[in-house]
């Protein structure tokens, strides 16, 4: 069985978990052979309050999550601490030694940009937040009309709700075409805005 993680603070942006989190556990649960699961996780395991007020209850601390295989970094005003917690971009850099695909939401970017992981790779963010990832790594090659950026073993989203396409598109990578189109159908994702 394969893990992908979600990670979960104080501060996270509801959607930017939530959203990839409909995806891929959709994908685990309807289709248990492609040997998938999602856990989330956060430092101490405690209950996290959200940007928004959603408190959330991870199932697992960084002690007792299984490894991991795919990390999901969410972004919101939570990962600005982050940026000057050395404790945490340590362990952002421990994981990229270990965690064989790093993907990001919104401004989850910034902390993976701050630990090092960004440098003279693409990526993108939240557009509010486009120069500030410029300034916390000049040689990143910024991408601020992609909804996701797909490096390898590092990708990154825009923000909120391009956590959803991001996720599908693991879906694709992961699995197949086929299976991400079955998800996107499952979950009624087709997004066609009012305004």
């Amino acid at each position: 069985m394969k893990t992908i993680g979600i990670l979960l603070f104080d501060g996270f942006e509801e959607l930017d978990a939530v959203g990839p989190w409909e995806v891929l556990s959709f994908w685990a649960r309807r289709f248990p052979d492609d040997g998938w699961q999602v856990i989330t996780f956060s430092r101490d395991g405690a209950p996290v309050r959200a940007a928004k007020g959603l408190v959330v209850h991870p199932e697992h601390s960084y002690e007792t999550a299984p490894s991991l295989d795919v990390l999901l970094y969410p972004g919101g005003r939570g990962t600005r601490a982050h940026l000057d917690d050395e404790a945490q971009l340590d362990w952002v850099r421990r994981q990229r030694a270990k965690v064989p695909l790093m993907t990001s939401v919104c401004t989850g970017s910034l902390v993976y940009a701050r630990a090092g992981l960004l440098a003279g790779r693409p990526a993108t963010t939240h557009w509010a937040s486009l120069g500030l990832l410029q300034e916390l790594e000049p040689t990143v090659m910024v991408r601020p009309d992609d909804r996701f950026v797909d490096d390898g073993d590092v990708v990154t989203s825009a923000g909120v709700s391009a956590g959803i396409d991001m996720a599908l598109h693991l879906v694709a990578r992961l699995r197949d075409v086929e299976r991400a189109r079955q998800i996107r159908r499952g979950i009624q994702y087709d997004p066609r805005p009012p305004v």
